[in-house]
């Protein structure tokens, strides 16, 4: 599809407005998405890290406990 101009091509035969909606609402999704899982990520990071710590407190807690 040609264009005569920049202002036809934004115009997209009438059609701009479901054209760019369309565009905007699949943008959005895709950050949305990429939002989501990141802070998916870092939160399960986290849970992990915390439960590491967990059981490396709760191993020496226990050698503390044998060699007692």
């Amino acid at each position: 599809m040609h264009f005569a101009s920049f202002s036809d091509f934004l115009a997209m035969g009438g059609y701009a407005f479901y054209v760019w909606l369309s565009f905007g609402l699949t943008l959005l999704c895709l950050v949305g998405i990429v939002i989501t899982t990141r802070m998916k990520t870092r939160s399960l990071l986290n849970e992990l890290r915390t439960k590491q710590a967990r059981e490396a407190r709760r191993k020496a807690a226990q050698q503390m406990e044998n060699t007692l």
